[in-house]
């Protein structure tokens, strides 16, 4: 088939044949333009200078397009094309850059026999699809398996009938860009996200608690989800802390912003609330001195953040939030509250006195900490999101790692998620028979002065005694409540009161009053007649420590880690 009958429609190209009517088809070979007549420059010939005027003088000694050979303008070109047509793509033409590539190929084969690379490049229903629609397609860095990538455009292109009657020929131009470099540097691009990432990851995952701590008192699971691959690493986190005496401490927050910076923030913050929780501080003070070290540590950045604290004594979670997500609890008939109020701006924005306030948790309920990737989802509110995880765990029943998982799938999180997500499942079982004989309480008012040194040391030991503990550990527990009570009276003022509480794997001895000034341990000296009752229980007790109380006044307490039972 003689490759000059052939025009490629061209995308943005116009065809001007019907401009110049003085003229045939485009050469047939090289120097077919030297060959032909002499003719007169035509309007399609007029050249417009820079200003607009036009100059047919300078016009007229310019060749024009026709006027190339086509044939060797395609065989210079450093882009592989090849010309098939026919519904079997027959090879009309390849050029010198496509030999060069994939060596000759024979004129008037099929190309799915004569050139398997198109084939390796899933070109075979693509010039199947231009053929048929007459429209061009283009595919993007397809590789084959010699190592190269190529970028493949396919346009229509149509011939008239080599015997002169009949339809035109119809066929497919295939012109492809070698872009391998690109590719191989696009691959070292997503190289290096991947290991970004990983890196990020590693980081995330080593900055949260390895081993959740496990109170007595209550049953914990969390689960941390990063983002999919296309997302990147965010700042979530949780915790749990043991505050002593039964109480506990639960946290989780968000640092705004992806990457290694947002967990690094986020891993300061994590350390930082640790530190401040040692100091059994209500929960809006410890996110007070969060919120001025968040600018400290990184003025750009911003935290959303939610502390609460458990004391098994009082059945309910103090709280604070700073802009984070509401605490969901769910009772044991399967009834969610939500945790409204206070809700103060996020850490790192100053200027803003937290609050705290309270939400019950009753023996049999269950409550979630989550962050914004668990219910938010783009182009959707976000409280539909949180009215969705409501109704989610109101019927989720089990262990907390199955809630915890439960909640997961109901939302819809999956290992493609675009946002990394941060779950803390928390339960205050309930006790019956067997297990609720290892938790018990019990309570003495300290009224009329010293008198009430006997009477609490008297109380202790019929109690100790009545919970059936080893008589050195017994002994050991009214040494400590007497040491107690007596820096109390002393020090303290009223009301006061002991109180004894055994779970199933400690005992606490606690003494609270009305005065807020917090005991320490001191070295006594030889001469000295008082105070030593704090380093004595220091000594003999597995730990103790003292906070002050809501309303003013204090509270003293130390543990005792009960033997394993034979």
């Amino acid at each position: 088939m003689n490759f000059t009958r052939w025009s490629a429609r061209l995308p943005g190209t116009q065809r001007r044949a019907a401009a110049r009517t003085d003229r045939g088809s485009v050469p047939a070979a090289r120097g077919e333009y030297d060959r032909r007549p002499e003719r007169q420059p035509d309007a399609t010939d007029v050249v417009t200078d820079p200003h607009g005027a036009e100059d047919p003088a300078a016009a007229s000694a310019l060749p024009s397009l026709e006027h190339f050979p086509v044939r060797g303008l395609l065989d210079g070109l450093p882009a592989l094309v090849a010309l098939v047509h026919g519904p079997e793509h027959r090879v009309s033409y390849v050029n010198d850059a496509y030999e060069t590539a994939f060596g000759p190929r024979a004129t008037g084969a099929a190309a799915a026999a004569a050139c398997p690379e198109l084939a390796e490049l899933g070109l075979l229903p693509l010039l199947d699809q231009v053929l048929r629609s007459g429209r061009p397609r283009t595919v993007k860095s397809r590789r084959i398996r010699g190592g190269g990538s190529y970028t493949v455009t396919c346009l229509p292109a149509e011939a008239p009938d080599p015997q002169g009657a009949g339809e035109p020929v119809k066929g497919v131009l295939v012109f492809a860009a070698d872009v391998t470099a690109h590719a191989e540097a696009a691959e070292r691009l997503r190289a290096s996200e991947s290991r970004h990432r990983e890196a990020a990851v590693t980081l995330q995952r080593s900055l949260l608690p390895q081993e959740l701590e496990q109170p007595d008192d209550l049953r914990i699971a969390a689960d941390y989800r990063p983002g999919g691959t296309d997302a990147a690493v965010g700042g979530d986190w949780y915790d749990v802390i043991t505050l002593g005496a039964g109480r506990t401490a639960l946290v989780i927050g968000d640092v705004m912003g992806r990457g290694v910076r947002a967990a690094a923030v986020m891993g300061q913050l994590r350390t930082a609330v640790r530190a401040y929780a040692r100091l059994d501080l209500p929960p809006h003070e410890v996110l007070q001195l969060l919120d001025g070290l968040a600018s400290e540590i990184d003025p750009s950045q911003i935290a959303t953040c939610v502390y609460a604290v458990h004391d098994p004594n009082e059945g309910r979670l103090v709280y604070a939030s700073a802009g984070h997500l509401p605490i969901l609890v769910r009772d044991a008939d399967g009834t969610v509250h939500r945790a409204e109020e206070p809700t103060g701006p996020p850490l790192g924005t100053g200027g803003w006195l937290h609050s705290s306030a309270t939400i019950p948790l009753p023996p049999g309920s269950t409550a979630v900490l989550y962050t914004d990737g668990l219910v938010e989802r783009r182009g959707e509110d976000i409280d539909d999101g949180v009215a969705a995880l409501e109704r989610a765990l109101a019927g989720a029943t089990g262990t907390p790692q199955v809630v915890c998982d439960r909640l997961i799938r109901s939302l819809g999180v999956t290992a493609d998620h675009d946002d990394d997500v941060a779950v803390l499942v928390l339960q205050h079982p309930s006790r019956s028979g067997g297990d609720a004989e290892l938790f018990h309480n019990a309570a003495l008012e300290l009224l009329g002065g010293v008198e009430a040194a006997p009477r609490a040391r008297a109380f202790a030991s019929g109690v100790l005694a009545s919970w059936r503990f080893p008589v050195e550990l017994r002994d050991l527990g009214v040494l400590a409540a007497s040491e107690l009570v007596a820096n109390s009276l002393q020090h303290g003022t009223p009301p006061m009161r002991l109180r004894l509480r055994r779970t199933d794997r400690r005992l606490i001895i606690e003494v609270t009053d009305g005065d807020d000034h917090l005991p320490r341990r001191r070295r006594a000296e030889t001469e000295d007649e008082a105070g030593r009752g704090i380093s004595i229980v220091a000594t003999i007790a597995s730990s103790w420590g003292s906070r002050r109380t809501p309303g003013g006044g204090k509270a003293v307490w130390c543990e005792f880690a009960l033997p394993d039972p034979a």
